[in-house]
């Protein structure tokens, strides 16, 4: 097998396929957003002619990114044919795998500094399922979690982890900047609170009712489905959320 070689070109000397069936517009924001956080880890594929097999998402992205130059392989041993069969094989084969939502929601409880919604995954939450046994496409049933004592109850300063806010908090407060952008910037700092949902369903376990509640409305846990949306913890996207609301007027 031949070993492969990557060398930097500048992104101007690359030409996307004319021909290019795949739609990628909505993922390059957040394939930016991984080389950006990560660095361009995945070269872009090209041909002798400089263009692109594989990796017209990054090449994108890297222009959104505004990069000069970006990793590049050039494919020299594969025919046209085969370079055709390669870029169709290397997008259909990405669409076969799926995710083990139990080992997935595991590494998320691991990952608390990332924003995981960045990178095109919904806030690290546990896992809601669809109930795909309906044969309605549109139903909007679904499996809530079930939350159960399954070990000790977690302290409260296990629930969250503060050091990124924190840290941005005291950046903040030396800052020669107004009193009044600091008070904003101090609001904004608080999304960096890394919530662990794992340990919160085991806290939401063994608490009272009242705290249960307002676990609840702090869209920490899911228990309803309507409640769920109403308190921001479900993210629809628009014609989920116009069928939604079809359904509740028709009912």
């Amino acid at each position: 097998m031949k070993e492969l070689q990557i060398i930097y070109k500048n992104i101007s000397e690359l030409n996307p396929y004319e021909n290019n069936p795949r739609f990628n517009d909505e993922a390059v924001k957040y394939v930016a957003n991984s080389i950006k956080e990560f660095g361009f880890k995945n070269p872009i594929i090209l041909d002798n002619n400089n263009v692109i097999i594989c990796g017209h998402t990054r090449y994108k992205a890297a222009k959104k990114l505004k990069m000069n130059t970006v990793p590049c392989i050039v494919c020299s041993d594969l025919t046209p044919e085969q370079i055709k069969a390669f870029r169709l094989a290397d997008n259909k084969t990405a669409e076969l795998a799926d995710w083990d939502m139990d080992l997935l929601n595991q590494e998320f409880a691991d990952i608390l500094d990332f924003d995981m919604s960045l990178f095109g995954f919904m806030d690290n939450i546990p896992d809601v399922n669809l109930d795909l046994t309906n044969d309605d496409k549109y139903s909007t049933n679904i499996q809530i979690p079930q939350y159960e004592i399954t070990g000790e109850c977690p302290t409260l300063e296990a629930l969250v982890d503060e050091d990124k806010c924190n840290s941005l908090l005291g950046k903040i407060e030396q800052a020669n900047i107004p009193e009044e952008i600091k008070a904003f910037l101090r609001k904004a700092a608080t999304r960096h609170y890394a919530f662990n949902y794992k340990n919160i369903a085991e806290y939401y376990a063994h608490a009272p009712a009242e705290i249960q509640e307002l676990m609840e409305e702090s869209a920490l846990v899911i228990i309803d489905y309507n409640n769920a949306i109403r308190n921001g913890y479900v993210q629809l996207s628009e014609d989920l959320k116009s069928l939604v609301e079809s359904e509740e007027e028709n009912a």
